[in-house]
């Protein structure tokens, strides 16, 4: 049961993630850019995403990452083929990122894993102190980053923004060009924030599962507590997007982290819950995150067809409304996909590659 409930939290975290991944896969180095005047729907889905999206689905594969970490640690008795599937994980995130989208996170995975490896055997007063020091420690770093280098506000109708759209239209290999130098930024961008963030995560998921959290979920004050503080700092990221002060704009993203992770942990005991107790099968939940690398991918190259090649002016027009509807569609296309291909085989295509390899490593 335990293994089935992390494979329904797998699929929810990989169909969960496109929903904050598909604003960059127009102009990357923006994300979602607002009309100067957004229509009330932009408001209402900013505290939607703000309150259960914006990083809780990305904490939840950190979360999961860990506790994979450890299942397989526990199989293997050994740390080296676990080294094997970082590695292996690694290029799959370098061709990634380098090839296709510069928001990869498989590289960032990979990273994290081998520092979180080390960690394997430790105690869970240790697990818990060295995750709340490594996310700390990013979270700190991204503050001063924010304080020193303010990020511009920038509107979808104003010229700077025509402008850099107009810049990215062009040849395959402008493309290729812009993606990589984005991605080189996103690597140096690895060691300072990224990197300690991932396996702080991943340290508290490690935690986790030794104390049953996917088998058993949260003991009732555990689920009291973790609520509160979710809607606690979920109310505090909110507040900051209606003031405007730098030192408020530079504490948006840590507190979005702290939030993300405690709802994340109530995203697992609802979902652990209605598995054991109220005996919910989300059988394509549950599919889907069997291939959950797969649809990864996919996900990436269905939106690069939609974004840069066959409406790359949906970056104009399309308000939170349509990336959501887009979106949606996606999740209902990857859901039935993965019912009907688990049908006729046990294993996503790059699942198969990925063990492939590691084996022959």
């Amino acid at each position: 049961m335990r293994n089935q409930n992390m494979d329904v939290i797998r699929g929810l975290a990989v169909l969960g993630l496109m929903y904050m991944n598909a604003y960059s896969f127009g102009l990357f180095e923006f994300g979602y850019v607002p009309l100067q005047s957004p229509p009330f729907s932009d408001h209402v889905i900013q505290w939607v995403s703000l309150s259960v999206i914006d990083g809780r689905f990305r904490s939840l594969f950190c979360l999961l990452f860990g506790a994979g970490s450890y299942i397989q640690w526990q199989r293997y008795q050994q740390v080296e083929q676990l080294q094997k599937r970082l590695k292996v994980l690694a290029v799959f995130g370098l061709l990634h990122g380098f090839l296709l989208w510069a928001g990869d996170i498989l590289f960032i995975y990979a990273c994290a894993g081998w520092l979180v490896i080390q960690y394997l055997d430790a105690s869970d007063e240790m697990l818990l102190k060295r995750g709340w020091q490594f996310l700390s420690l990013a979270a700190a770093i991204t503050f001063l980053i924010a304080l020193v280098d303010p990020t511009l506000t920038i509107y979808r109708d104003s010229a700077d923004f025509l402008a850099s759209y107009n810049a990215s239209r062009g040849s395959a290999l402008t493309i290729f060009v812009n993606n990589s130098v984005m991605f080189i930024v996103m690597l140096i961008a690895l060691p300072l924030i990224t990197l300690w963030m991932a396996a702080g995560l991943m340290l508290f998921g490690i935690y986790g599962y030794k104390n049953k959290l996917f088998e058993t979920g949260l003991t009732k004050l555990s689920k009291i507590r973790v609520l509160a503080i979710a809607l606690l700092l979920s109310a505090i990221r909110i507040s900051f997007e209606y003031q405007s002060s730098l030192f408020i704009s530079a504490l948006k993203e840590p507190v979005s982290w702290f939030a993300a992770l405690f709802t994340a942990l109530l995203i697992i005991h609802f979902v652990v819950r209605l598995t054991t107790k109220h005996d919910f099968h989300f059988i394509a939940l549950q599919r889907a995150g069997r291939l959950a690398l797969t649809l990864y991918l996919m996900q990436t190259i269905c939106l690069l067809v939609l974004f840069k090649v066959f409406y790359p002016h949906w970056v104009l027009s399309f308000n939170h409304l349509e990336y959501y509807v887009l979106v949606s569609g996606l999740v209902i296309f990857q859901l039935s996909f993965s019912v009907i291909y688990s049908r006729y085989f046990k294993q996503g295509p790059m699942e198969f590659i990925w063990r492939k390899y590691t084996n022959a490593a």
